[in-house]
């Protein structure tokens, strides 16, 4: 039997690629990479030469058999994501899940992930917290927000720049204009920020300045009082 590396990766600065990481992206026989064109700059920067295979949302199901064999003959194989942790808003799981169905070990490195240093730097409590990671786009999305607009703990979203202005608006539709948010964008990068406010100061921000970057939002519980 072979083994499956989930190996995290920068989520921007590049400094941030353990050494580790390296080490088993340089000796494994095969890396999965959601984006062979982003990772492939990666690679280069480390001098990483394993070949590299697509695996991403869009054909994850389809070539599920064919890693499975080749982990089964004896292969070492990483599973990487554009940036971050993989599985984690990203493919992962259906692969993970099937090489334990298989008896097949699988060892995850700890690395980057978007939303801890974001968490960390909201000022917002985080002993307990739920990630939701990026909300449905459309079925089932206000029905969502309803049930997490009651949610006590801090709460942790991931969204896009050309919907976050969107997003803020029906955050302040369902959590009220005063419920405090914190977001991060653009994390370990040149440009990055943290905005900390009311959901409704977060929303004027914004509007004055044209989101850039992934974002991460931080959203206060709703009040036990």
């Amino acid at each position: 039997m072979g083994k499956l590396f989930l190996v995290p990766t920068p989520i921007g600065n590049l400094k941030d690629m353990t050494y580790r990481a390296v080490e088993v992206l340089s000796q494994v026989d095969l890396i999965l990479a959601e984006d062979t064109r982003t990772s492939g700059k990666l690679m280069k920067h480390f001098e990483i030469t394993a070949p590299l295979q697509s695996h991403h949302m869009h054909n994850e199901h389809s070539t599920l058999a064919s890693i499975i064999s080749k982990l089964k003959q004896g292969k070492q194989i990483a599973l990487i994501s554009d940036a971050g942790t993989p599985a984690i808003s990203d493919p992962g799981y259906l692969l993970v899940r099937e090489a334990i169905a298989n008896k097949i070990e699988t060892e995850c490195l700890p690395g980057a992930t978007a939303f801890v240093p974001a968490l960390v730097q909201s000022g917002l409590p985080n002993e307990r917290f739920i990630f939701e990671g990026f909300l449905p786009p459309k079925k089932g999305r206000q029905t969502r927000l309803m049930q997490l607009s009651e949610e006590t703990r801090t709460l942790i979203i991931y969204e896009s720049p050309h919907k976050v202005i969107k997003t803020l608006s029906q955050l302040i539709e369902f959590f009220g204009a005063d419920r405090q948010l914190s977001f991060s964008r653009e994390l370990t990068k040149l440009h990055e920020e943290t905005f900390r406010g009311s959901i409704e100061e977060a929303k004027q921000h914004l509007e004055q300045k044209p989101p850039k970057g992934e974002f991460v939002l931080c959203i206060a519980g709703k009040s036990k009082k």
